[in-house]
């Protein structure tokens, strides 16, 4: 038949040449990811005949085989799965079309010459591509389950592949690798051993749920080869099933390793049994850091399904909420029908039974955390605090565990976030609201005009810089009967000191800064709302502040960029009336009463206050102007 050849995409190419020239530390791990991968066509077999999806295929002993043969210098991973089609091939080995695949190979080429370099191959579904680290070719020949014609497909990672039809192929994939030459690198890494290839399968895939099998060499079961035995080599027994001092933490992690596609150790392991009317298993992990594309709309989350330990579904969205996406890990369930769908799973009150229960359990252990492995602590929270807070917005039955096991920025203290518990104890006496402020970063909220008496009177702040923040706080309302609200909206009435006015001082303030107030009104009213005095000021002479009700501009923009119309909301002007330069502007209103210059000033004064919070003027060109014009009147 017809050889076709092709060259790699440009991303493929770049991650062969990783592959190829680069010095891992540990090559066995080729051997797992073609191994997890054959797992993976059998589950996705098993999975297709209890639907029907394949009548025509051969389920009668599915298994992974591996073939040495030493004078040939080969190891033929092989699979009787699902296979693959022509165009399946051509679609999913010549290409990488993940999303964050240049973030990928920048992470694996920094890390080419350390440890960290040994499992990025696991990643992005490019387990494939680990063959080439140990052969000088690749040969693949597979055909989809159900299908007549198979499928030949060789490359020497050069940068081209050949494609080739073949009438005749068993069903599944076999991938035999030519190893490289034997040399003095190589004395340790030789894989045409059996007793490498049986180390590397006892180590990382003993949990595989079908047997992987050796095949003897060619000539040890006699002159009759079709009489050889294969020698099983892992135990396929379900670490979920075996009791807890059976199991080894590196039997853990590498379970983790294998369904969550990962080369780190997970940050925890959390293992749950429930006896009664509804039994089921779970064993679960919390990885250690967060996925590139764990905030795309393509994520796939969910944990694998078993059904009386039988593989059912991968990524089952219904058994975790959205915002614990990234937990990983095995349901194996004993009352559920093994032709269970997604739609039925939907609906399911057993499903819904045990959703509630493992939201619990992780919450409670990522609650935990907090005071048995702070450290640990610290780097779930940087990798996942603002996706678990999107459960603040969805979640009102367990808002309370969420709240319990957040973690917050503030002003208390520039390293370590706080609990909203911590924030309560630590309250000035008479403070009855805890405040909050949300931006882009913890540096520009702390600059912002809005924090100014807050510093100056010593109150914390909570510095919120997740998109998430903007939504959650008003979702949430109140903490132990305190109310969260923002240092950017409505009135400010700190605590009381020995410096705060009296209010006949503030009355009298407020009658000798009435007219210009009203003036600035009428004349920034296509702008503002309300120009009014401010009590959180003490440095700027102004800052733009939202009403108590409305929408931040930032939430504003979030609700825009996701395809709802909202309409603009006029904000307020606040102005500080111990600045000098708004004494000023007062006295030359009192004396002037109108003029040009004034209105000037005033619109000035409401564009750089636009600007200290992060905006931008209405009219760029004509601030510039403005300020030019000032600048030069000064000199």
């Amino acid at each position: 038949m017809t050889t076709e050849t092709f060259e790699f995409q440009v991303e493929a190419r770049q991650l062969l040449q990783l592959m190829i020239h680069s010095v891992y530390s540990n090559k066995d791990v080729f051997l797992r990811e073609l191994v997890s991968n054959a797992s993976d066509a059998l589950d996705k077999l098993r999975l297709a005949a209890l639907r029907g999806d394949a009548p025509d295929a051969d389920v009668s002993d599915p298994r992974i085989e591996l073939e040495v043969d030493k004078d040939a210098r080969t190891l033929t991973v092989r699979d009787n799965g699902i296979g693959m089609s022509y165009d399946e091939v051509t679609r999913l080995i010549g290409t990488i079309a993940n999303s964050g695949t240049a973030k990928f190979l920048e992470e694996l080429r920094e890390a080419k010459d350390g440890a960290g370099a040994d499992g990025l191959i696991g990643q992005f579904g490019v387990g494939f591509y680990s063959g080439f680290m140990v052969a000088d070719e690749v040969t693949l020949v597979t055909r989809h389950a159900g299908e007549t014609e198979g499928t030949r497909w060789t490359s020497k990672g050069e940068g081209t592949y050949t494609l080739e039809r073949v009438g005749e192929a068993p069903q599944g994939t076999a991938v035999t690798l030519h190893l490289k030459p034997a040399d003095a690198e190589n004395q340790l890494h030789d894989y045409t051993s059996a007793w490498k290839i049986k180390e590397i399968v006892k180590r990382y895939s003993d949990f595989i749920t079908w047997p992987v099998r050796l095949l003897p060499e060619p000539g040890e079961g006699g002159d009759d080869t079709e009489v050889r035995e294969a020698e099983t080599l892992n135990s396929m027994k379900a670490l979920w099933a075996r009791p807890r001092d059976e199991v080894s933490e590196d039997e853990y992690h590498e379970l983790y390793k294998h369904i969550g596609h990962d080369w780190r150790d997970p940050l925890e392991t959390i293992r749950l049994q429930a006896e009664g009317t509804f039994e089921y298993q779970a064993l679960l992990f919390v990885p250690s850091h967060a996925p590139h594309d764990l905030f795309t709309q393509g994520y796939q989350r969910g944990v694998q399904l078993y059904v009386k330990r039988v593989f059912i579904m991968d990524d089952c969205e219904e058994l975790l909420p959205p915002y614990l996406r990234f937990v990983k890990g095995v349901v194996d369930a004993q009352d559920l029908s093994l032709n269970v769908s997604r739609e039925i799973l939907q609906q399911d009150r057993h499903i819904r039974m045990i959703q509630r229960r493992l939201t619990k359990k992780v919450l409670s252990t990522v609650k935990g955390l907090r005071t048995s492995a702070p450290d640990r602590y610290a780097t779930f929270w940087r990798e996942f605090g603002a996706v678990l807070k999107e459960g603040l917005v969805t979640d009102s039955e367990n808002r309370d565990a969420l709240l319990a096991a957040c973690s917050f920025p503030s002003t208390h203290d520039a390293g370590e976030p706080t609990s909203l518990q911590g924030y309560v104890e630590r309250m000035k006496d008479g403070q009855d609201d805890i405040y909050y402020m949300t931006g882009e970063s913890r540096q520009a909220i702390e600059n912002s005009p809005h924090m100014e008496a807050f510093r100056a009177k010593g109150v914390e702040v909570l510095l919120l810089t997740d998109a998430v923040d903007e939504v959650w706080v008003d979702a949430v309302g109140e903490y132990e009967g305190k109310t969260l609200r923002s240092v950017a909206k409505g009135e400010i009435d700190l605590l009381g000191t020995e410096e705060e006015k009296s209010d006949a001082e503030k009355e009298k303030q407020g009658e000798e800064y009435a007219g210009l107030l009203g003036w600035m009104t009428e004349h920034l009213g296509e702008d503002v709302k309300e120009v009014r005095l401010s009590s959180r000021l003490t440095v700027s002479p102004a800052c733009v502040v939202s009403d108590a009700g409305e929408l931040t501009p930032a939430l504003e923009n979030m609700y825009r960029a996701m395809g709802q119309e909202v309409p603009g909301a006029k904000r307020i002007l606040e102005l500080n009336p111990e600045h000098r330069l708004v004494k000023t502007l007062n006295r030359a209103w009192t004396d002037q009463r109108d003029s040009a210059e004034l209105t000037e000033t005033a619109e000035l004064l409401h564009t750089l206050a636009v600007l200290a919070e992060g905006g931008r003027p209405k009219e760029p060109a004509r601030f510039v102007q403005l300020m030019a014009d000032r600048l030069e009147r000064t000199l």
